[in-house]
Parts: structure tokens; sequence; C-alpha cells
């Protein structure tokens, strides 16, 4: 199930959602991703003000509700 507020959010900001999900950090993503860490939090901070979430557990949340992520991968 994607919600309306996935839909907003950039092609970049969905791989970032997805890397919160599976639980990395931002320096975890901004290695994965070729960002710097600045950029990663940046990212993020964008998507919780997206989809109103009030901190990183939400978005783990999000992700596995959406089906972004599933357990075991």
């Amino acid at each position: 199930m994607i919600t309306r507020e996935i839909e907003r959010l950039t092609e970049r900001e969905l791989e970032v959602l997805i890397a919160v999900g599976r639980g990395l950090s931002n320096q975890e993503i901004a290695t994965d991703k070729f960002i710097s860490p600045h950029t990663a939090k940046t990212h993020v901070n964008r998507i919780m003000t997206k989809v109103g979430a009030h901190d990183r557990a939400q978005l783990v949340i999000l992700a596995y509700e959406s089906g972004l992520v599933v357990p075991g991968q």
C-alpha cells in the first residue's frame, strides 16, 4: 500500500526512506548513496516533513506498512 505522502517523494527520497526503513544511519546512507552525511540528513528531514513523521521510528513504520521494506530483506 503506497500512501499519498509517499507518492510525493522524489526518487532519491524514496531510496533514502527505504534505507531508513532498513535501519541505516545517516552515515551509512551517505556511504551507500555516495552523498555526504549532511545531504543524507537533509533528505531524511525533508521526508519527515513531507510524510508528517515526528521521528525516524515513524519512517521505519511507514516503510514497513507501505511495503517498501519487507521483514528479512
